[in-house]
Formats: structure tokens, sequence, C-alpha cells
């Protein structure tokens, strides 16, 4: 048997392909009644005669849906299978089970129903005609593993047509926590987050949404590399979203690999499937920040980048400061919901990730930059933040 291993706190556990099939037989949701269904008079108020009398009051007003039926807490997971985690397109049957997890996280961690949906197309327009017809049965969407750069023009489309929060989590969970993670590291560190020079290695949906999450905190000096190199205005390769990308990032007007790109650089933000050498890692200015956030396998493994960083953080579960989107999406979903928001705003991304460093504020350590997954202070502080925000910006119900 071939183990995988996997943890909730900096110490490996093996786990076996027996334990781990035995942990999903049947899935992992069910559904349960929030009322007894005991005796008849219980089963008449929850069904038939009782129900009518609902589904009437509801015909005049539509928004007592909201009171009377659990659209208005459930989250649907939608996927199309094209870029689950790092196994690529798989297929909507084959990625059920991730969206099964990602449900389970919203129940866990932020007490909110939520249904996967995995769709057997990759067409945009049948994709975001599914949500619009079936938007009445749900209260926010939480794209999944979409491919990029379709992701990016799914998700405009669907925030556009429904009047519901909706997030592309691979996005824009990956770049809250990773901003989070950046103003403990400086707050370790004692640094001006702004006068950072970043380097993003990855122009897909998490380092796109990374770059643009980094700008708006303020920092200027971002270059960002794709396969082919820097993503620089001169390239004449790049597609809509990279050209618009190279607009706004590079100021020094790089050009090159990421060789040129990290000498001298203070953050290494890794979001892709290569690897980096060390000789390239040990370029990088003095007390430097090295993210290396591919899963399961790391730019560069956390043990070699401590050699040439000050501080070091990773996707994984067993080194400590993991990057883990779980910090985020609960309690993103859940203020914007507790706030009645029609969608998600860049300031309540920037809202999120400062609850998410306030809860270790005063516990902050080059080994401790974000709170453990499992904190349960994270999501309510999120949540609160989040729908603060949802207010002050005047998206809120």
């Amino acid at each position: 048997m071939s183990p995988v291993t996997e943890a909730t706190t900096p110490h490996k556990v093996e786990l076996t392909d027996e334990e781990i099939f035995a942990g999903h037989i049947g899935g992992k949701l069910s559904v349960e009644t929030t009322t007894p269904l005991d005796s008849q008079r219980a089963l008449s108020i929850a069904y038939t005669p009782g129900v009518a009398q609902v589904s009437r009051a509801i015909h005049a007003d539509e928004t007592l849906a909201d009171r009377y039926t659990w659209t208005s807490r459930l989250v649907v997971v939608v996927s199309d299978g094209s870029a689950v985690l790092g196994l690529g397109d798989i297929g909507p049957r084959a990625s059920l089970p991730v969206m099964e997890g990602k449900s389970a996280l919203f129940k866990n961690f932020a007490g909110l129903n939520s249904i996967p949906l995995v769709l057997d197309t990759k067409d945009p327009d049948e994709i975001v005609e599914t949500l619009i017809r079936l938007r009445p049965s749900f209260g926010a969407v939480n794209l999944e593993d979409i491919s990029a750069p379709r992701c990016f023009e799914i998700e405009k489309r669907v925030i556009e047509a429904l009047d519901c929060p909706v997030m592309h989590d691979d996005q824009h969970g990956t770049a809250i926590v990773a901003l989070a993670a950046l103003k403990g590291a400086v707050k370790v560190q004692d640094r001006d987050i702004t006068a950072l020079r970043v380097v993003i290695s990855g122009a897909g949906a998490a380092g796109v949404a990374c770059a643009n999450i980094l700008l708006a905190a303020g920092i200027a000096d971002i270059t960002v590399l794709d396969s082919k190199g820097i993503v620089s205005s001169d390239r004449g390769d790049l597609n809509e979203i990279k050209a618009d990308l190279a607009a706004r990032t590079n100021p020094a007007g790089r050009t090159g690999g990421i060789v040129e790109a990290l000498d001298g650089a203070d953050v290494f933000l890794g979001v892709s499937a290569g690897t980096v050498p060390e000789e390239i890692i040990a370029t990088m200015a003095p007390e430097a920040i090295i993210f290396a956030m591919s899963n399961p396998d790391p730019e560069i493994h956390p043990d070699i980048a401590a050699k040439h960083a000050a501080i070091v953080a990773t996707g994984r579960s067993d080194f400590p400061n993991q990057i883990n989107n779980v910090l985020a999406f609960p309690g993103v979903f859940k203020g914007a919901l507790d706030a009645g928001a029609r969608r998600i705003t860049e300031g309540m991304k920037l809202a999120a990730a400062e609850a998410i460093l306030s809860v270790v504020a005063d516990e902050l350590a080059v080994d401790k930059i974000v709170p453990s997954p499992l904190d349960p202070r994270v999501a309510p502080a999120v949540a609160e933040a989040v729908a603060a925000a949802a207010r002050a910006e005047g998206v809120a119900g």
C-alpha cells in the first residue's frame, strides 16, 4: 500500500490507502432535517398540507424564501473538473470527492450548508446559463478548480449575471491567505510591505489574483513569471489576461526568466508547478521571504529554502506556516451572507486578510505568520470583518 502524507500540525502522519478510501465510502456529505418528523402533526407542518401555505406566501412575496427555505445560507461549490488540485483535467465525476470535501469544510468551519455541483461541460456559456437557471436554489457560488484562462471569464460573467456572492476560490482564497501571510511576515521583520520587491511564479488563476490583491495592498514592484519567463509588455505571446497584468506590474521593465526576476528580490511567491534551483534562490535579497505554495511538491523544498530565507511558508500541512485557503473562504462567504451582500468586493477580500492576521497578532513568529487552519477563531473573525466591509462599501442587503 502506498502511504500519503498529511497532517494538521507540522508533524507527518502516515495514511494508508485503506484508511483514505474507507473515509470516502458513500461520500462525505449528508442532509439532515432541522425539524422533527416524529408525529402526524409534525408531518403535516413540514409537508402537506402545511407546506402549501408557505409556498403560497413565497409566491406572493419571493423575499420570504430567505426566511422559510435554506437558500439564503446555501453555498454551491461549482466545478467542471478541468483543473483539480495538482491532478489537472480529470473531469466532473472524478472531481466530486474534492467538491464534497469543500462543502464539508464550509459546514465544519462556518456552519454553512453547501452542496457540490459538478457540470459535464467546459463551455463558459453553458456553465453561466446553468447557474442562472439554478439561481433560485442557492445563496452563493464558490467556483472551484476551473482552468485558466476560462476561469476569469466564467467568474466575471457569473458575477454580472447573479445578484449573490460569487468567488473563484482558487483565485481569491489563495490571494487572501497569501496577503495575510505576507502581512504577518513583514510584521515579524518590522518591514514596510509597500517597499517589497515581489516575484510571483505562476500566471494562472492564483498568480493573477495574488498579483491583484498585492497591488491593492500597496505593493508596487511586482514581477510575474509564466512558463516562458517574465510577463512583460514587450512580449507578443500574451493572452488578454496576461497583457493586462503586464501593463500593471514589472515597473522596472525586467525581461528574461526566473534568474533575472529573483536576483535581489525580497519575496518569492510560488503558485506554479515549476521548480526553482537553490542557486537561484540564493541570489535573493537578505532577509528574504519565500512562499513555495505548490502542493504537494513546493517549488523549492522548505528545508532548502530556509538556508537562504528568513521566513518560509508552504501550502503543506507538515511544515510551519501553512498557507491554506480554508483560512479564508468559509469566513468570507459567511460574512457575505450575514451581510446580505450582493457581491464580494476587493475591500471585503482585503478585510479578510487583515482579519486572518489579527487572530495571531500577539503570537507572530517566524514559524507562525498565519493561524493554523484548525484555529476556531479564524472563520468568525473573517466573517465579522467581511460583513463590516460589505456594509461600508454599500453592497450589503
